[in-house]
């Protein structure tokens, strides 16, 4: 009877250990995903961007394990500090998939009242052509730093989408379309060394927050369903329609704040007009 009882009591033991195992190997096999470069990956167009944010939202549809690395106002060439930090390099040792916004604040912090002078008034895009010389030198920069310390890792890159509507709206315009040629060109030529998400006909001016820059809570919610739709693609996740465990709310922006920007705007374009209509 001792015998008998001992056995099961064994028996117990083992599948108890069995299942603590198993559950140990499923945790730490979930995938880790990444959130790298500026506001847009931080969620800065929301009152609780760490709950809410589009990483988030991913990272809760698909079960990943999940880390966000992303700054508010990073640039390229910040992004490339970033990844000498070494929270950071541990973090994109150990990522199975990296999601990147960059390229945006390399106009908006590179000289953009003149920026948007010489594409409205003078119709010149040098200014916009050298900023995204130095983009494509930076980005390369970035894809080769992020596979030296993960080889295996699926980086997501992100077009740029347009947050602006009227005269600013098609400057902006020309210069992300700029943008958005170089990292299609950049993937062309370098294949398999990161994918796109596609955003830049994604988002509407109805998906950018009161500050006229940032996704808002629907914005978030899309770039998270284009992300999932791009996984699935890549037999990464078989979720496309995001599950929203919080509910994010968005940043609220007295207008008085970005009044100022689109008034620039008609001035510069008002500017250009008078200029073309002159015989000279």
């Amino acid at each position: 009877m001792k015998l008998r009882k001992l056995t099961a009591i064994l028996l117990c033991v083992f599948i108890l250990a069995g299942i603590m195992s198993a559950a140990a190997y499923a945790e730490e096999d979930k995938p880790f995903y990444l959130v790298l470069g500026d506001s847009i990956g931080y969620g800065s167009g929301l009152g609780n961007s760490r709950e809410a944010v589009y990483g988030k939202i991913v990272s809760d549809t698909n079960g990943y394990d999940y880390a966000n690395d992303a700054i508010p106002g990073h640039t390229t060439q910040a992004l490339l500090g970033r990844l000498e930090e070494a929270s950071v390099k541990e973090h994109v040792a150990k990522a199975d998939i990296i999601s990147i916004s960059i390229g945006g604040n390399n106009f908006l912090l590179g000289d953009l009242p003149r920026l948007l002078f010489n594409l409205l008034v003078l119709d010149d895009t040098a200014q916009a052509e050298s900023i995204i010389e130095g983009f494509h030198k930076d980005f390369e920069e970035i894809i080769t730093t992020i596979h030296t310390l993960n080889p295996d890792a699926v980086i997501l890159m992100q077009t740029q989408y347009n947050p602006q509507t009227g005269h600013i709206g098609e400057a902006y315009q020309t210069a992300l379309d700029l943008l958005n040629e170089t990292i299609r060109n950049c993937a062309e030529e370098n294949p398999g060394e990161f994918e796109i998400v596609e955003l830049a006909s994604v988002l509407t001016p109805d998906d950018i927050a009161q500050d006229g820059i940032h996704p808002n809570v629907k914005g978030n919610e899309k770039i998270a369903a284009a992300v999932l739709a791009k996984l699935a693609e890549l037999g990464l996740g078989e979720n496309t329609e995001p599950v929203i465990t919080t509910p994010g709310t968005d940043i609220k922006v007295p207008a008085m704040f970005t009044f100022p920007l689109r008034l620039y705007g008609d001035f510069l374009y008002f500017l250009g007009t008078i200029k073309r209509a002159l015989p000279f």
